[in-house]
């Protein structure tokens, strides 16, 4: 596709001058022979790659012709670290992450872990001038893929067309007991009672509306992993639904039964599938299935 492109080298760093218009991650892989698209990643991640100057971690960056693009070839450049949040996806619109156990979704308390504070932390240390805006919310044990936007107009398409937007969440749970069906439906009504805990009622109780498709992949004679897939987006959907159905999720302490194989909430939001709110690309992004999980099952070989 590039014919030419002009390239030095100064002080540990090649030195690109862009001649065709590109994005930044396609540019790199054009012109960087010697890195695998993997350390190529690990490089911008790592606040390697400077554009005009400045650093930049953004895949789509735009690079108009004439640009100048600078990259490391030191390796103290470390990609983004943190114990509790993975980042899978980033453009200059949204970021996606994988979230683990033990981390809230965003603030609630001075003094409470969120993965809002340790984005804003990373696009600080980055110099991004962007705060991570919450689209969606994960419980506190609960872990997986979620969706942060980098400015409130990204969040407000998100979150205004969220149903349209988001066409696949799909979760992975260990609940308790030997699943009777390989799939089926669960349809009812949700709402809280005065003691913020939320029922199901076969009935329209004033509560909203919510709809859960399973999958039963394995079962023991004690526990099932099922995959449970999102047609509404409820508070606590999937641990209602489960509990209501006597299979409730495993380390589920308010839903629950006190069952905890894995010392863990054993749900995991493993699919995410989404519009990209301003390019309209079709985005899609699927986690393995926790181990801890596939251990019960005999799995980890499969």
């Amino acid at each position: 596709m590039y014919k030419s492109c002009n390239t030095y080298k100064q002080n540990e760093r090649d030195i690109f001058t862009v001649e065709h218009d590109d994005t930044l991650l396609s540019f790199l892989l054009t012109h960087i022979g010697d890195k695998s698209r993997n350390k190529i990643k690990a490089t911008l991640s790592g606040r390697g790659v400077k554009v005009n100057g400045k650093i930049i971690t953004q895949y789509d960056f735009p690079l108009p012709v004439g640009t100048k693009v600078s990259v490391s070839r030191s390796k103290q450049s470390e990609p983004f670290k943190s114990k509790y949040v993975k980042i899978v996806y980033e453009d200059r619109y949204l970021v996606v992450i994988e979230k683990n156990v033990g981390i809230l979704s965003m603030a609630a308390g001075r003094r409470a872990l969120h993965v809002k504070a340790v984005l804003d932390d990373y696009f600080k240390m980055s110099r991004q001038r962007c705060k991570a805006h919450v689209v969606h919310r994960l419980d506190r044990e609960t872990s997986g893929l979620m969706i942060y936007a980098k400015d409130m107009q990204t969040e407000q398409l998100l979150e205004h067309d969220w149903h349209r937007n988001v066409y696949d969440r799909r979760y992975m749970a260990v609940v308790s007991g030997e699943m009777e069906e390989d799939e089926g439906t669960v349809a009812n009504w949700l709402k809280d009672n005065k003691a913020y805990i939320t029922y199901a009622s076969p009935v329209d109780n004033g509560g909203k509306y919510a709809v859960t498709h399973f999958r039963t992949l394995a079962r023991t004679t004690t526990h099932s992993l099922v995959e449970f897939r999102l047609e509404t987006g409820r508070k606590n959907q999937i641990r209602v639904h489960t509990a209501d159905m006597g299979h409730p999720v495993c380390g589920d302490t308010k839903y629950g039964n006190g069952d905890n194989p894995c010392n863990r909430l054993c749900l995991h939001a493993y699919v995410l599938c989404f519009y990209h709110p301003v390019t309209h690309e079709r985005m899609e992004f699927q986690t393995p299935i926790p181990a801890d999980f596939k251990r019960l099952f005999n799995l980890n070989r499969s």
